[in-house]
């Protein structure tokens, strides 16, 4: 098979950086897996890399979907099987980099996903519930998936609804397509804290804010920016005067990334091929001679 070298971690501890630093260093193209970072206009929320920022590398992933578009995890697995395989077919190095758990595992153990006609009236059905029905559906028709499933992304409820709905509560068996090396970027709890808190500053300084208003002058829906999470929830909040003050509004933000940032580290260490280095000593460094071996093999 050929390899694949992934680089993943939780939200602000230097993911896009060390894989551009890595990237350029082994002539490497990258491929994002960050599920906003698909969408256009998402870009200081997300913290989509700028263009001087890559430093040259392309990057594949970035700005595929128009806000409001169903982005699924079938769409990123799709089109990051395309790049990757064209990314080899040119004998070049390819690495994906991001942060968004499922996108991760979908390339990595190579996800069989069951790919159905929609139908439109059931998921029309169920796009008017409540996420509380939808998620006492899923406790009636499929409980186990509220093990993995991220309970505060509608959307994705959603689609774990209609399958639960048409009967498809089983996984197929994975088939990974790429001989992978997973590295992951460790700090330091209160360090990481405080890296979330200097990244939560800097994006509202370079007008964060503005970006989610300019977002819905421009049609992004409600429901679309909500479905986000995070900044891009929390700032449409407050751009509907839901928080007393902008103080509320700030530290709510900031407590649910650092939220986020814990349940990603949940996530990813269930993974036990992840290789986690210490992004306070030397990860360049480190992370290389995990990539030399890796191609040595």
């Amino acid at each position: 098979m050929n390899k694949l070298v992934v680089i993943t971690g939780p939200t602000a501890s230097g993911k896009s950086g060390l894989g551009i630093e890595l990237a350029l260093k082994y002539g490497a193209e990258i491929v994002s897996a960050d599920s906003r970072q698909v969408f256009k206009g998402l870009d200081i929320g997300s913290g989509k890399v700028t263009p001087e920022e890559t430093q040259g590398v392309p990057h594949y992933l970035l700005d595929v979907a128009y806000p409001n578009d169903f982005f699924a995890v079938t769409d990123f697995q799709d089109l990051a099987y395309k790049h990757i395989d064209d990314i080899h077919a040119r004998n070049v190095k390819a690495f994906m980099v991001g942060g968004t758990g499922l996108y991760v595992n979908s390339v990595v153990d190579g996800y069989n996903i069951v790919k159905r006609l929609v139908d439109p009236k059931l998921r029309a059905d169920i796009a008017e519930k409540s996420l509380d029905e939808l998620i006492d559906i899923l406790k009636e028709k499929n409980p186990k998936s509220l093990e993995t499933l991220d309970l505060m992304n509608k959307r994705r409820v959603e689609r774990a609804v209609e399958q639960a709905v048409l009967g498809i509560t089983e996984k197929p068996v994975n088939t990974p397509k790429y001989e992978t090396l997973v590295i992951g970027t460790n700090w330091q709890r209160d360090v990481l804290y405080e890296r979330i808190r200097k990244r939560l500053d800097d994006r509202l300084e370079i007008g964060m804010l503005d970006e989610v208003a300019r977002l819905r002058e421009n049609g992004a829906t409600d429901d679309f920016l909500y479905g986000l999470g995070l900044e891009y929830r929390y700032i449409l909040m407050y751009l509907r005067n839901e928080f007393e003050s902008f103080d509320a509004f700030y530290n709510k933000l900031f407590m649910e990334i650092r939220h986020l940032a814990k349940e990603q580290m949940t996530w990813f260490r269930k993974r036990k091929d992840i290789h986690w280095i210490d992004m306070s000593d030397k990860p360049f460094d480190d992370a290389s001679a995990l990539i030399d071996e890796f191609y040595s093999k």
